[in-house]
Order: structure tokens, then sequence, then C-alpha cells
């Protein structure tokens, strides 16, 4: 996995984090340690670092069940789910496609929000019975009462309350922004214009995010979002994500649109280096690698049929004094450890393919023959020359 490791599989969905979610659990963590600390004084340090540590990955954990819930609805449209990641900013799903209707986007998106509210109303409720000393006029009396469990529950029901809501905010790409969108496209009957004016909203919102989070840094009080530099700084950064993620999104679809029936084919490379198969890595490099500027080629055997492929990684592995009596076929990744698409394969398909496997290229068969190679550049210079005529966010459209 890219930028980050695999925490297992569920319902068929790979569940990841990616890096940069240790920052915020730490984060999270120390901050609940303090708050825990204010709620009961006369706990140790050590009880509420633990108790933080236990209530940051309840946290996550309930985001991903919202994530889940998501997917879940997702797979019962036929749409496939390749990976639930948790990140900076929570989490997300990564669907293989757009949804096929506007009620499909409609019940996608509400269900994560859904889950979340439910889980914060069932917690904060739970919570209520464990409380053995309710005191109106003194919260914080209130608060020193509760156990390890009812402190958990209180502070883990508003979090999921205040998710649930802030993501139907109607800024896409958040859950209400999906809304937005499924509303839109059921009115127009056009997808891209559904996403065009949620990815305008979505830049609306995450600016006004920014705008606030200055003000807040410089002493503002803003209604819900409060005051302070930290807060202020977080809610801009917040922003800026929210702006930069919905203009990703349009551009996703731009791509989708740009390569609708499209199959490999078309874009694949038919000509090129090929390696015979008893070649020696001296001859690779210096017949090969030295005169192009390709990173990788196939390897085949007298037929053409693809054996391996040799990149340049391959060959940095193995000392130079033993390239002469190497053979190219004792490097290479093998055939079975390849990923292959076809001629008639989905173009758009085949991308997607290239970026999951984090990939430069991929051999092209038909029947079991190599026939070309799709390469990034080459895709990214077809969607280049093709996409000049695709009406693009804040251009003009013509009739």
């Amino acid at each position: 996995m890219r930028g980050g490791f695999r925490l297992g599989q569920l319902f068929g969905i790979q569940l990841g984090v990616d890096w940069s979610w240790g920052l915020i659990f730490l984060l999270l963590t120390w901050n609940l340690t303090t708050v825990f600390h204010e709620w009961h004084p006369s706990w140790s340090g050590g009880a509420c670092f633990v108790l933080a540590v236990v209530a940051a990955l309840l946290f996550f954990a309930s985001v991903v069940a919202h994530e889940l819930a998501h997917a879940r609805v997702a797979q019962a449209f036929g749409m496939r789910v390749r990976e639930i990641r948790l990140f900076l900013f929570g989490g997300v799903s990564n669907l293989e496609r757009e949804p096929p209707s506007p009620k499909a986007e409609l019940l996608i998106a509400v269900a994560g929000p859904l889950v979340s509210i439910t889980l914060g109303v069932l917690f904060l409720f739970t919570a209520t019975l464990t409380l053995s000393h309710v005191d109106p006029a003194d919260p914080v009396a209130t608060l020193a009462s509760l156990g390890p469990l009812g402190t958990l529950l209180f502070w883990l029901g508003p979090v999921n309350l205040v998710v649930g809501v802030f993501n139907l905010i109607p800024g896409f790409p958040l859950d209400g922004g999906r809304v937005l969108r499924a509303l839109v496209w059921r009115a127009t009957g056009s997808l891209h214009r559904a996403t065009e004016a949620a990815t305008m909203m979505g830049r609306i919102v995450g600016w006004s995010f920014v705008l606030l989070g200055i003000l807040m840094s410089f002493g503002a009080q803003i209604p819900f979002f409060g005051t302070g530099a930290g807060r202020g700084i977080w809610l801009a950064f917040i922003g800026w994500f929210l702006s930069s993620a919905a203009e990703r999104s349009f551009g996703a679809l731009l791509v989708e649109e740009a390569l609708e029936g499209t199959r490999v084919g078309h874009l694949m490379r038919r000509s090129g280096y090929v390696v015979p198969v008893g070649t020696s890595v001296r001859e690779v490099v210096n017949d090969w690698f030295m005169r192009s500027s390709d990173h990788a080629f196939p390897v085949v055997d007298g037929r053409e049929r693809l054996v391996g492929l040799v990149c340049v990684a391959d060959v940095r592995k193995l000392a130079q004094d033993r390239w002469d009596t190497t053979s190219v076929s004792e490097v290479m990744t093998p055939r079975e450890e390849l990923a292959v698409v076809s001629p008639n394969d989905n173009a758009h398909a085949a991308l997607r393919k290239l970026g999951e496997l984090n990939v430069d290229q991929l051999p092209v068969l038909d029947e079991g023959l190599l026939v070309g190679m799709l390469t990034r550049a080459d895709v990214a210079r077809w969607l280049e020359l093709n996409m000049n005529d695709k009406p693009r966010f804040g251009a003009p459209r013509t009739a």
C-alpha cells in the first residue's frame, strides 16, 4: 500500500491507514489526555493517557463505520469498493467508478452521516445511564462523577454527532455536497452539470472556511468554531483541503468522461524495444536502457510471448561485475507476478490499475502474446489531445 499500511479486509474491502493518520492520532491523544484530566482532576496522568488512547482508537473505529456505511450501500448498487483508508482528515471510501444513478448517489452519500449521528445518539444515551450524580447547576461535578466508560461515551457521543452534521455541509466532496450533486443530477439529468455545481459549492465552502480560520487566528469569535490561532489555522487547512479535493474530484470526472468508450488498444504503444529472454544484463544496459528513456522493457521468448519485465531497479540490485554472466531472466519480474491488460479492456479501468499499483506501464496481452505496452505518459498525452473540447470547471459552455 502506497503511503501507509493495511489493517485487513472487511466485506471484501481493504482497510488501510495513511501515514498522515499517525499525526492526527498523536494530536488527538495528547488533547484528550488534557481534556480528561480537566474532567477528572483526581485521576493520574497515566490513567488519562490510557483512556485518551482508547478514545482515539474508538473514534477512528467510528470513522471506519461511517465509511463502511458508504461502501456497503455502494456495493448494494453493484459498485466495487477497493479500499477504505484513514488519513489526516478522517476517512475515504475508494469507489471504482461514479454511482450509476442520482438515487444511488443520494443513498450512498447519506449512509455515512446517518451512521455517525446514530452512533452519537446511542453513545450519549448509554452515557446517561452511567451517571451516578447529576447536578444541572454544576456540570463540572457531573462530569467528575463519570467512570471510565461513561467518560468515553460522553466524549464519543458529541464527536460522532459533529462528524455526522459536519459531513452534511453541502460542499463537494463532503457527503452533503454529494447529496447536492444527486439532487442537481436528478433535476438536470446530467452528472457533469451536477458535479460542476457541487464543485462550485465545494470551493465556496472551502474558501469560506479559510476566511473564517484567518479571522479566528486574529481573535474573532466564530459561532460553533470558537476562536484562537490553533483552531483558526486548522479550520483554514480543512477549507483549503476541501477546495482542492473538490477540484480533483471534478478533474477525475473529466478524465473518466474523456476515456469513456476508449479501449486500451487505442492508447497502447504497439512498437518499441523488447528484450529476448536470453539477453545478458550487460546487453540490456548498453543496448536498451542506454538507448532509450524508458525505465522498463518487456522480456519475451522467440514467439513474442511475454515472460517478464525488466526495469532499472532490477539491474541496480545486481553487482556490475556480474552483468556479463547473468541473464535478464534471472533479474526480471516474472510474468506470473505482473499485472497485465488486454487491448479490449476499458482505458479508464487500466488507468486506475496503473495508479493502484503505482507503476508506469502495463504489458498488453492478446491471447497470451505481447501486442503492446500501456504507459502513464501515453494516457496523459492522449488526454491532453482529446480533452481540449471538454467543458472544464469555470469555463464557458458552448451549445
